[in-house]
């Protein structure tokens, strides 16, 4: 498969030596892991869950597609939604299943939108025991597409912080 340098590889990654250090928050990751409690959820038996790659291929950018369907990551600092600093709602650009609102939004300094709440039943999670250490990798309740890791150094009052690429989220801003 032939990927484009929009987006990062492990081998990148562990090639670029202190650089990418600084990038494993939020790093290319693919997981055999059950996944949690989504697949049992709501959204469990949602036509998101039937769509054959070449339909998510046609629906989908091939940066967005290579995070969604193949849990790839963008480079840091790419994403527009990074910058995104109005009252709105940021969803999931597999299904549009809203994901986060924009009061939830801060600058980690990581170059990827960070987020310390998710609205709740709308993400689901699984071990990532990748890059010699274990994370947990969030996805999109309904349709399971990729969106990012979540990490303990977030700011209060939970402390969490959600790592979202970009290329996996649409924003919807709130009408005027």
């Amino acid at each position: 498969m032939t990927r484009t340098t929009t987006f990062l590889t492990r081998r990148t990654l562990l090639l670029s030596g202190a650089a990418g250090a600084a990038l494993t928050a939020c790093t290319n990751s693919k997981s055999t892991a059950e996944t949690s409690s989504a697949a049992e959820s709501e959204y469990a038996e949602t036509k998101w869950r039937e769509l054959s790659e070449d339909e998510w291929r046609q629906r989908l950018s091939p940066m967005a597609f290579a995070v969604l369907r193949e849990e790839d990551t963008e480079r840091a600092f790419t994403s527009p939604l990074n910058d995104e600093k109005r009252d709105g709602t940021f969803h999931c650009a597999g299904c549009d299943l809203p994901l986060f609102k924009s009061e939830w939004k801060y600058d980690s300094g990581t170059g990827w939108p960070s987020f310390w709440q998710f609205i709740e039943g709308n993400l689901g999670t699984k071990p990532d025991n990748k890059l010699w250490m274990q994370r947990t990798e969030y996805h999109c309740a309904r349709c399971l597409g990729h969106q990012g890791h979540v990490f303990s150094d977030g700011p209060a009052p939970t402390g969490l912080r959600y790592c979202n690429n970009g290329a996996a989220l649409t924003f919807k801003p709130t009408s005027a």
